[in-house]
């Protein structure tokens, strides 16, 4: 029997002493494809998240419960256990900017938005578990309501369907900023009246594709899967046709009880295919003083916002972060929490980093509200999940927002003392090179 059919015949006998709060069915299941398995389904909003180390994937359908207010993640700190045995996990993400106004095409997303799912499917090492979740009060005609919600929702989940290469992404390209507003912002940026009060800010440019038949998110995102190692997998589509697409190096934070990772990711070259060339990359990102400025910047900036919140914090020795294209400087960030701190404290406190916005973050900010000429919405944002026990984000970058009329890149550069517009230019491209060989193959 199939395992959403086995939940069902279990909902159908859950007992009323059962019915109380949080609860969380599961049942083993095979899937060949998580992404495969959410193409296949109509039940929205339809989520992915799959960690950077590969062992923990997870496919959503459906809404329980959302949040909506960044204030209001604070609730799920420190709450009883649920009878269910483990605690709701909520699936979302915030955006780069609360204070930005939201073009159009991030509506679906808000500036803050959660989700607890109906349904989950979820893969922690090799096992693989369908989970219907359900939340009772103690009015019976809501109990009701409640197993008859969670039973239609489990009798839309369709098998598995086929990925497919995603169709090759044609249409006018436009970008924001073009290339002289570029060159006019990094001049603006990189004199020393400017570099005295704001010694690093993050620009962004969007690359947008006019299309009347964008890509399937999920085909895409399995596409490129392969080619993106060593990063974060992430789609959200909260409402039919918009969707985030992501395969992000950058760790924003991940918190397990009262243990924090963290990371400062910042600092680029290129590869070149040739191991031994690779070598000598890196050394030189290692080396050099305008990569190590950028770096330093950000887990300065990090370290400083974790005082008060942590009650240790370690700082590793700078390594390099290989992927298929890049190159990264990085350095670890290893700390123990003190005891109420909530994930509403860690995202108040680290997001947005120095990595995607600049430092000092309020001066950043404020200038990117005055000069960047498009709206990021969730583009270097945080997107994750969060359940009282555990918390993962990463930042939301090497991404895509895929909508009806238009598919929209994002990247961004880190401008400092030594900065170059041409150069920054082209590191733009550089890290959109991956997505862009996925989509236009034969213009990569």
């Amino acid at each position: 029997m199939l395992a959403h059919s086995k939940l069902i015949e279990r909902l159908t006998a859950l007992p009323a002493a059962q019915r109380q709060g949080f609860v969380r069915l599961r049942e083993a299941t095979d899937v060949t494809s998580f992404l495969g398995w959410l193409k296949a389904q109509t039940l929205g909003p339809r989520l992915y998240w799959h960690a950077r180390e590969r062992d923990r994937e997870f496919a959503t359908l459906g809404c329980l419960r959302e949040l909506t207010d960044a204030a209001a993640l604070a609730a799920l700190h420190r709450q009883p256990k649920p009878g269910a045995g483990s605690w709701p996990r909520y699936y979302g993400g915030l955006a780069f900017d609360p204070a930005a106004a939201l073009a159009p095409h991030w509506h679906s997303f808000g500036h803050c938005r959660f989700v607890l799912p109906r349904i989950e499917l979820i893969r922690l090492g090799n096992q693989i578990e369908l989970v219907i979740n359900l939340w009772f009060d103690n009015e019976p005609a809501q109990q009701e309501a409640e197993l008859a919600a969670a039973c239609a929702a489990l009798q839309q989940v369709q098998p598995e369907a086929r990925l497919l290469p995603p169709a090759v992404l044609h249409g006018t390209r436009t970008e924001t900023p073009d290339a002289s507003r570029w060159h006019a912002l990094v001049t603006t940026l990189t004199t020393p009246d400017h570099l005295a009060v704001q010694p690093k800010v993050v620009l962004a440019r969007e690359s947008r594709f006019a299309t009347t038949a964008a890509p399937n998110p999920f085909d895409l995102l399995a596409a490129l899967q392969p080619v993106t190692p060593n990063c974060f997998h992430f789609a959200f589509e909260f409402e039919p046709g918009h969707c985030l697409i992501a395969c992000s190096p950058e760790r924003l934070y991940r918190r397990a009880e009262r243990h924090l990772e963290s990371e400062a990711l910042a600092g680029t070259i290129v590869r070149s295919g040739d191991a031994d060339r690779d070598d000598q990359l890196a050394a030189q990102l290692l080396a050099d003083n305008k990569n190590r400025l950028e770096n330093r910047l950000v887990h300065a900036d990090i370290l400083q916002r974790l005082e008060g919140l942590a009650a240790r914090a370690d700082l590793s020795a700078p390594r390099i972060l290989r992927l298929r294209r890049l190159q990264h400087l990085r350095r670890d960030i290893d700390a123990d929490l003190e005891t109420d701190v909530s994930d509403a404290d860690l995202l108040a406190a680290l997001h947005p980093t120095p990595a995607v916005g600049g430092t000092p973050r309020r001066k950043a900010l404020a200038f990117l509200r005055e000069h960047e000429s498009f709206s990021r919405g969730w583009y270097a944002g945080a997107c994750g999940l969060i359940s009282d026990d555990v918390a993962e984000f990463a930042v939301a970058i090497r991404c895509a927002l895929l909508t009806p009329d238009a598919v929209r890149l994002y990247a961004g550069a880190g401008i400092v003392e030594g900065s170059e517009p041409a150069a920054e230019w082209q590191e733009l491209d550089d890290k959109l090179a991956t997505l862009l060989g996925v989509l236009q193959p034969g213009d990569a």
